[in-house]
């Protein structure tokens, strides 16, 4: 078995983006914005976080009395922070463009993440985009246990005018 690469988390550590920085790159606002912070940023790879609060909106009705953040909101963490990563490098003004998901490629949930969890999340772009298609091997962990790992692929598209 392949031993993990657990990426390094320190909340005190000054991340590369936040805020007003991940919304100057991303389309998405509270309450459906998942990244909070990007804290390390190569040419092929980026790590964000989302802290992950009791107050979600989400944990009202995902299982009241043992709330779980929805699997389907760790895929979106995911493509938002990998959106960083693309709205950094493959983009020239990311105010223009925006990318969607065209497909979600072997997806594994390992774990549960709950409030007060810190979720890190690691996508890489294994090879180069084309045709504005992006694919990213995405991975997301608490603490050192891998809880979802799975391919996305996003296509970059132009926003209407």
């Amino acid at each position: 078995m392949k031993e993990l690469d657990v990426p390094y988390f320190n909340p005190s550590d000054e991340p590369l983006f936040s805020g007003d920085a991940i919304k100057e790159m991303l389309p998405q606002r509270p309450p459906f914005l998942f990244a909070d912070r990007i804290s390390e940023m190569g040419d092929n790879f980026i790590v964000g976080e989302k802290m992950v609060s009791e107050n979600e909106y989400y944990f009202k009705g995902h299982f009241p009395g043992e709330p779980v953040m929805p699997g389907v909101l760790i895929i979106e963490t995911m493509g938002q922070i990998g959106g960083v990563l693309i709205a950094s490098k493959y983009v020239e003004d990311p105010k223009l463009y925006t990318s969607y998901f065209t497909k979600v490629d072997k997806v594994k949930f390992r774990g549960k993440v709950v409030p007060g969890d810190v979720l890190v999340c690691r996508l890489t772009v294994p090879e180069e985009p084309r045709h504005r298609m992006v694919t990213m091997h995405g991975e997301a962990f608490v603490g050192d246990t891998l809880v979802c790992s799975g391919d996305l692929t996003v296509q970059i598209a132009r926003k209407s005018e």
